[in-house]
């Protein structure tokens, strides 16, 4: 094979690849495919310096990764503001008529796939890089995953730099054969296909995403030359969002099965019915619709929210409710001991997704909706959310039902169990429904700080028996860790270090790393400061008089040191942890001042706190009448919305600087 027909080989390849996964009309078979994949295979054997950046043989990754790097998209990657029912969507459209002066206009129309959102990257025609949405400025780079998915081109025509944006999903019947696998090798379900799209995107492994069959549908762009684009595809109209999304899908990418011009509201929720009409039918869950402007001009006319484009919005779909039975209730123990009570139901389909469980979030809930063993109850799903018990149907009961028994020990270590309002906790920390979890928050980066000592690693190391506590982290050898998955010597050198300087940090760290019930990173200051090296010998008398204790944080800290205190001994031992003295507070104007701080900033929310403690300002985590300052940046939510309601003063970040001084 010369190098001129290695070329047209790929060209053929990938043309056969696109009518199969894009199109789904196959002009080749696959015994064809398998031919002339093995002949490129093999020219690239012997001349790997010749191998093209658009070859099917690169969508398979090799390398297991040992993290995700960051990725900065250049543009950045949106909401879209909600709404529910018809009402709402006039409401919207009347807004954008006031905000345009337009007493018409188009809109465009596709369907809201519940999957995962993807940034993908071309420059000079090739795809340099693809991430996950992330805090809608700085995903996670998943390029290697992006590359084994066969509906995204590794090469398009078009030469400038463009962000493609859109969903990756995994269609219900995939979805149900990744499950069947799971459950037969034992492994954790998947609880929707958005989820099970999610987690496939962000394996460490590319040859697992590949074998996950996703999709790529695209919905939008990012940054792009809108001039330079159109004109390279031989269009002189550079207005309308409906034309640029037509030339991206002959790119090569798979083209959204429903879209359409809308030119009025009727026209719109007739749209709109006809996707609910064949909701079940689609072979990719959707969860709503897309309404977008469909003027470029007008878009940028338009504008940002803090959130979200004012010029396209998602009318989510109506909840799926669903009638099942309960079986039986289970108990689960979180990572804080708390016990969760979930109904084991009789399997039904919600959405593509088999639902046989269900959390009833405390029992406090399980009363208020009056819910029994054998009652049948009614499920509603929304969009992405994960399905709930809305209520009981009493009227169905046939005198088998029996009430669920609050329990007083814990279902798996049998200790005694802390009964709150509404919260039931096991506040042993040797137990094992607790370890993984609570391992996972130690090494956390508001904990000890343990670099390299993720969740994922956290399991690998659980599951395989390397550690079944806290302790044994701090006697993990080098010989414990050779043969995982992913660990080189490096890796391996990088974490026991990361472990061993653990020992002599702060002491705040250490409590706070401990995950009591109620106590974080402030409260855990405070117990420093106060008692030091000492508190674990206090009592609930010593910890009400605490500033900002109330009772529940002084019975939680007391019955957990109580019940934990020869492990607490242990650790305290291992690590030596520091109890420094108080920094003496600067006098300064916003002594004694509260601050809440909420969105993008330019320096970690971390260096803000301690700033500001280190000044006599108080800092908590929610908004109340007592705030006297929001310090907000940019992407701020909820928090920037109740302090505008309350009055409270908002600053950002110049504002600040300006205030100190």
């Amino acid at each position: 094979m010369t190098l001129e027909e290695y070329l047209q080989a790929i060209e053929h390849l990938n043309l056969w690849a696109k009518h199969y996964y894009v199109l789904d009309d196959p002009i080749a078979s696959d015994e064809e495919y398998d031919t002339l994949y093995r002949k490129v295979k093999d020219y690239e054997l012997k001349n790997p310096h010749e191998i093209a950046p658009d070859s099917p043989t690169q969508r398979v990754g090799d390398k297991v990764l040992e993290f995700f790097s960051k990725s900065t998209h250049i543009q950045r990657m949106w909401s879209l503001e909600d709404v529910f029912n018809l009402q709402e969507l006039q409401d919207w459209i009347e807004r954008i008529l006031r905000g345009s002066n337009c007493e018409t206009l188009n809109f465009f129309i596709s369907p809201k796939f519940d999957g995962a959102s993807l940034n993908l990257l071309y420059e000079d025609g090739i795809l340099k890089s693809a991430a996950t949405r992330g805090d809608a400025f700085i995903g996670e780079n998943v390029t290697q995953n992006a590359r084994t998915i066969p509906s995204i081109p590794l090469k398009i025509a078009y030469k400038g730099r463009i962000e493609i944006r859109g969903e990756c999903v995994i269609a219900k019947d995939d979805f149900e054969k990744l499950n069947l696998e799971r459950l037969q090798q034992g492994e954790n379900l998947f609880a929707n296909p958005r989820n099970a799209a999610a987690g496939s995107l962000r394996q460490l492994d590319p040859k697992i995403t590949a074998k996950r069959k996703l999709q790529f549908i695209p919905w939008g762009v990012g940054a792009y030359d809108i001039a330079d684009f159109m004109e390279s595809m031989n269009k002189t109209s550079q207005n309308s969002f409906f034309a640029l999304m037509e030339q991206i899908y002959t790119l090569g990418f798979q083209k959204s099965p429903f879209v359409e011009l809308c030119n009025n509201i009727q026209e719109i929720e007739t749209a709109y019915s006809h996707l609910i009409s064949k909701r079940d039918s689609y072979p990719i869950t959707l969860d709503g619709m897309v309404v977008c402007v469909d003027s470029i001009p007008l878009q940028g006319k338009l504008g940002f929210t803090i959130k979200a484009p004012r010029f396209a919005c998602a009318y989510k779909f109506p909840a799926i409710e669903k009638k099942a039975k309960i079986l039986g209730i289970t108990l689960q123990v979180g990572r804080t001991g708390v016990i969760t009570p979930v109904a084991e139901l009789e399997p039904i389909r919600i959405e593509g997704a088999k639902v046989s469980r269900a959390t009833l979030h405390n029992f406090d809930e399980i009363t208020k909706k009056d819910i029994q063993i054998n009652d049948f109850v009614i499920l509603i799903r929304s969009g992405d959310v994960i399905p709930k018990i809305i209520k009981s149907l009493p009227a169905l009961r046939d005198g088998t039902q029996t009430p669920c028994p609050i329990p007083t020990k814990c279902p798996i270590c049998k200790s005694e169990l802390l009964i709150e309002e509404k919260l039931i906790k096991c506040q042993n920390l040797s137990c094992e429904a607790r370890v993984k979890n609570a391992i996972i928050h130690f090494a956390s980066k508001k904990a000890l700080n343990i670099d390299g000592l993720g969740e994922k690693i956290v399991e690998m190391l659980f599951d395989t028996g390397k550690i079944h506590s806290i302790e044994d982290l701090f006697y993990l050898q080098p010989n414990d860790l050779e043969g995982l998955e992913g660990f080189k010597d490096k890796k391996i050198g990088n974490l026991l270090n990361a472990i061993a300087a653990t020992r002599g940090v702060e002491l705040w760290r250490f409590i706070n790393a401990l995950g009591i019930e109620h106590i974080g990173e402030g409260a855990s200051k405070k117990l420093a400061n106060a008692f030091g090296l000492e508190f674990y010998k206090k009592t609930y008398e010593d910890f009400i008089i605490l500033e900002g204790f109330g009772e529940e944080m002084a019975a939680s800290l007391s019955e957990f040191c109580k019940v934990n205190l020869e492990r607490l001994l242990r650790l305290l031992k291992i690590i030596s942890p520091l109890c420094s003295a108080q920094p003496l507070v600067q006098d300064s104007k916003i002594k004694g001042k509260t601050f809440v701080i909420t969105g993008t900033l330019s320096k970690a929310r971390q260096d803000y706190q301690e700033l500001l403690e280190s000044l006599g300002a108080k800092v908590s985590g929610s908004v109340s009448k007592k705030t006297d300052f929001l310090l907000c940046g940019a992407n701020a939510g909820s928090k920037l919305t109740k302090a505008q309601d309350l009055g409270v003063k908002i600053i950002n970040e110049e504002d600040f600087k300006t205030l100190l001084n």
